[in-house]
């Protein structure tokens, strides 16, 4: 009996059977599938195992035990309250960031020239393989501690700040109080400064970077990316496209220049 883990209008739907996730294939899934197998080589235990095609033609994944999902938490409050509510504490942030570190060094040394991406980048001197949607549902937390990170349909090459700045936007967040509130579980607004902080250091970065900017410059990424995928009928991209996801992105990222952009450096504060 199949277990749907995720489904949309879009036919992008993921399965549970057994000890197995099915899910479907896209253009760039066998360079994915050979970022598995090298995570595998070098025993990195917090991501999938890829087992193979199924009859159906889906990929076929090792499941990993816990909590996870809800990337539309904010439209179904109901769903994914708890990957949300895991990075609210400084526990979770730290787990999270060291867990990116952690896959950083895992890909170190892992190199694909001429491969496909989602992105359609290619592979230049000094990048590694970022995830490319670190975000609080594509990690897996079993018993509040983090054992897995999921979902490396949009991995891509990139610095390891890339990672970093990316999951700056959910785990700041750079949400108006409001959201935060409401959808992303936080019992007061949050101080972004210190959350930034604590993530950019036990990941292992200095502090003083201009992590707004790097935010910025991810969001303005993020939807580069997001267009290409629609504009090539690729699902659910194409769906979010059409249901004015842009205007609302454009919209997130105006409210973060114009509470942020007072704060150069998230180093003002006193320190710890």
């Amino acid at each position: 009996m199949e277990e749907v883990l995720s489904d949309s209008p879009s036919g992008r739907r993921i399965v549970r059977l057994g000890d197995t996730v099915r899910r479907p294939v896209y253009p760039w899934s066998p360079t994915i599938h050979r970022l598995l197998a090298h995570l595998e080589a070098v025993g990195f235990e917090r991501s999938p195992r890829f087992l193979g095609i199924d009859e159906q033609g889906r990929e076929v994944l090792s499941y990993l035990e816990g909590t996870s999902g809800g990337d539309g938490v904010r439209d179904s409050p109901a769903r994914g309250a708890d990957v949300w509510a895991m990075v609210v504490p400084p526990k979770g942030l730290r787990a999270f960031a060291e867990l990116i570190r952690d896959y950083h060094e895992a890909v170190s040394g892992f190199r694909l020239l001429d491969a496909t991406w989602s992105s359609g980048e290619q592979m230049a001197e000094g990048q590694i393989v970022c995830h490319g949607d670190a975000a609080p549902w594509n990690v897996v937390w079993r018993d509040d501690k983090l054992v897995g990170l999921i979902d490396f349909d949009h991995a891509r090459p990139g610095a390891p700040i890339d990672d970093v700045a990316y999951a700056l936007r959910y785990i700041a967040p750079f949400y108006d109080d409001d959201e935060c509130l409401r959808w992303l579980r936080f019992q007061d607004p949050p101080n972004r400064r210190e959350r930034i902080r604590t993530f950019v250091r036990a990941y292992g970065l200095d502090d003083k970077n201009d992590w707004l900017a790097h935010g910025l410059r991810m969001m303005h990424r993020t939807r580069e990316v997001c267009v290409g995928l629609a504009d090539r009928g690729i699902q659910p991209q194409a769906d979010w496209v059409s249901r004015g996801w842009l205007q609302r992105d454009r919209l997130e990222e105006q409210w973060v220049v114009e509470h942020f952009a007072a704060m150069p450096d998230v180093a003002n504060d006193a320190r710890d």
